[in-house]
């Protein structure tokens, strides 16, 4: 299940459309086989440099936050995840609660004209990223980042964004 959030920033059924494909891929991608539940919440500079602040401790908007429901001890752990699955399941729908996705519709077109290319793309792109790490993938090492921007491109091979 997908859920979408709005704080002050609406999209529309084509971009909704679009980020259900990018998670989907995501997941296809990394054979995750449970139905997932995931929320998208769509928002401004301001919200998110807020609740960057709040979480992160960190004072200026950013493009995309990643709140994991999921503490994996290493990437996909699959073998983890079915061993405590009751754990990390929604009670209501048995869909397993992946976390949330924040992100800043603004920064989303700021990047796109900075990096030329489409806003589209820029959204995707962030979903995609956002997706690894609900998953358990993160860009702090050298090699984490390597492996993160090769699943990114070959994710978002699979998508038509344009």
């Amino acid at each position: 299940m997908i859920s979408f959030e709005t704080d002050e920033y609406n999209i529309d059924e084509d971009f909704k459309e679009l980020a259900i494909q990018a998670i989907n891929k995501s997941l296809d991608y990394l054979d995750f086989e449970y139905k997932a539940d995931i929320t998208l919440t769509t928002t401004t500079n301001s919200v998110i440099q807020e609740i960057n602040n709040e979480h992160r401790g960190l004072d200026k908007a950013t493009d995309v936050l990643s709140f994991p429901m999921i503490d994996w001890p290493y990437p996909c752990d699959y073998k983890f995840l079915d061993e405590s699955l009751i754990y990390h399941k929604n009670p209501d729908t048995d869909d397993v609660l992946l976390g949330d996705i924040v992100l800043s519709m603004e920064k989303v077109i700021s990047q796109a004209n900075e990096y030329q290319h489409s806003i589209r793309r820029e959204f995707t792109f962030l979903i995609v990223h956002s997706m690894l790490h609900l998953m358990g993938y993160d860009h702090i090492t050298e090699n984490e980042e390597l492996e993160m921007i090769q699943l990114q491109k070959n994710i978002l091979l699979m998508i038509k964004y344009e």
